[in-house]
C-alpha cells in the first residue's frame, strides 16, 4: 500500500494551492523564493529606500566646515533649550547626515516596528478560503496577492522612508522614538528650505537645532518615551486581515480597462498599488478603540515641542522665527501619499488639526498656571494627558498637581 504524503509534501501542496503560477516551473520557483520572504522583504525595502532619498544619484559626504557650523549653533541652541525648559540636558553633537543615510538609518531604527506592522497585515487564517465564489481569475489575483505581499510590502515601506528624506530636517519631524538616542540632521534638506523661502541660512539651522534639541530632550524622559512608543506598536500590531477584503477589491477588477490604457501589466501594477488590495486590511476595534490615546500623546509632543521651539526661536533668531515657523507648518499641512501612508499605518498624525490641538493644550497649561506648571509635563511620571485632558488642560493640571 502506498505511504500517504509526507509533511512537507502536504506544504508543497498548500503553496501550490495558493501560488498562482504553480503550473508553470520557472514562475513556481520564482513564487516560492518570494513566499520565503517573511513578512516583508528588507532587501526591497532598502532598495526603494535609497532610490527615494537619492534619486538615483551618487551623494557627497557632509563638509567639515559644516559640522563645525552647525555644532557651535547647537551649543547656543541648547542652551537655551534647556533655559526655557527648566533642564540641564547634556545635549550629544549633532550628526550631519545625507538623504540616504537618513533613509538607511531610519530603516534600521524602525525594523522591530515595521516588522511588527507586516505580520500583523499577513495574519491569514490557515482555514480560510482565497476566493468563495470560484472565479479562477479572483482566485489567481488573490494568490498573486499574498505570495508577492512581504515584497509588495519592502517595497511599499521603502519608498515611504526615501520620500520622507526628501522632507525631513531631522530624527523627530516623525515623533516616534528610537532605541539609539541621538540628534541627527539632514543637512541638504535644510539647505534646499532656506533656499526655497530665502531664510538666511544660520537661522534656519538655528530653528532646526530648537526642534531638534527639544525633541531629543522630550524623548529623553523615559515615561514619554516608552508611552508613546508602547501606542505605537499597539496599532502596528493591530491590524485584523479580513480573507475576503481583496477578493472584494477586486470584484471589478478589468486587466483591459480604461484606466488601464489596454495593458494588463499596467492594470495589475496599479490594483496592487492600493494598499487596501495589497495588504487586505481593516482597521481593527482594538485600533479604533487605542486612537483617541495616540492622538492626544501625539498632539502633547508635537504641541510641546512647537511651544519650546517658538520660545527659543524668538530669542536667537527674532522676528524672522515666525516666518520661518510659518513656512515649516505650511510643509507639514501639505498633506503627501507618505503622510497617509505613515497615518494609516503607524497611526502617526501630524496634521494641522493635531498641531492646532497640541498647541492650545500647551497653551491652556501656560495660561491658566504658568510656565512653571508645564514643566510637570516632563517631570512627573504617567504626565501624557488623556484624550479628555488634551482638550481640557484644566482637567491636566488638576490631576497633575493632585488637586
Amino acid at each position: 500500500m502506498a505511504d500517504g504524503p509526507t509533511p512537507d509534501e502536504h506544504d508543497d501542496e498548500h503553496n501550490d494551492a495558493i501560488n498562482p503560477f504553480a503550473g508553470l516551473p520557472m514562475f513556481g520557483d520564482i513564487a516560492r523564493a518570494l513566499q520565503g520572504q517573511g513578512p516583508l522583504n528588507w532587501d526591497a525595502a532598502r532598495q526603494f529606500a535609497m532610490l527615494g532619498a537619492t534619486q538615483g544619484q551618487p551623494e557627497r559626504n557632509t563638509d567639515p566646515s559644516v559640522r563645525i557650523a552647525y555644532t557651535d549653533l547647537a551649543r547656543i541652541a541648547g542652551m537655551h533649550v534647556n533655559d526655557v525648559t527648566g533642564s540641564d540636558t547634556n545635549f550629544p553633537e549633532p550628526r550631519i547626515v545625507t538623504r540616504g543615510v537618513w533613509a538607511s538609518e531610519t530603516l534600521d531604527a524602525y525594523r522591530p516596528l515595521f516588522t511588527d506592522m507586516a505580520t500583523s497585515l499577513g495574519q491569514q487564517p490557515s482555514d480560510a478560503p482565497l476566493d468563495e465564489t470560484g472565479d479562477p481569475m479572483m482566485q489567481m489575483m488573490a494568490g498573486l496577492s499574498r505570495m508577492m505581499a512581504p515584497a509588495m510590502m519592502g517595497m511599499s515601506v521603502g519608498s515611504m522612508v526615501g520620500h520622507l528624506s526628501q522632507r525631513v530636517f531631522g530624527l523627530h519631524d516623525l515623533p516616534i522614538p528610537r532605541d539609539k538616542h541621538e540628534v541627527v540632521l539632514v543637512g541638504q534638506t535644510i539647505d534646499e528650505f532656506a533656499a526655497q523661502w530665502e531664510i538666511p541660512l544660520d537661522q534656519m539651522r538655528l530653528w532646526v537645532l530648537a526642534h531638534e534639541l527639544s525633541g531629543y530632550q522630550v524623548f529623553s524622559i523615559p515615561h514619554l518615551r516608552t508611552g508613546l512608543a508602547d501606542l505605537v506598536r499597539a496599532h502596528v500590531g493591530g491590524f485584523r486581515p479580513d480573507p475576503s477584503a481583496i477578493a472584494d477589491k477586486l470584484g471589478g477588477f478589468d486587466p483591459l480597462g480604461d484606466d488601464a490604457s489596454g495593458d494588463p501589466m499596467a492594470a495589475i501594477q496599479q490594483a496592487f498599488s492600493d494598499p487596501e488590495i495589497l495588504l487586505g486590511a481593516v482597521e481593527s476595534d482594538a485600533q479604533r478603540a487605542l486612537r483617541p490615546r495616540l492622538d492626544a500623546a501625539v498632539a502633547t509632543v508635537v504641541g510641546y515641542t512647537d511651544w519650546v521651539v517658538d520660545a527659543v526661536a524668538v530669542r536667537v533668531i527674532g522676528g524672522e522665527a515666525l516666518r520661518i515657523a510659518d513656512a515649516v507648518r505650511r510643509q507639514r499641512a501639505d498633506s503627501t501619499a507618505d503622510d497617509v501612508f505613515v497615518e494609516r499605518l503607524l497611526g502617526i498624525r501630524v496634521g494641522e488639526d493635531q498641531v492646532r490641538r497640541g498647541k492650545s493644550f500647551v497653551q491652556g497649561v501656560v495660561d491658566r498656571a504658568g510656565e512653571t506648571e508645564l514643566t510637570r509635563l516632563l517631570q512627573v511620571p504617567d504626565s501624557m494627558p488623556t484624550p479628555n485632558e488634551i482638550d481640557a488642560p484644566g482637567l491636566w493640571i488638576a490631576r497633575i498637581s493632585g488637586e
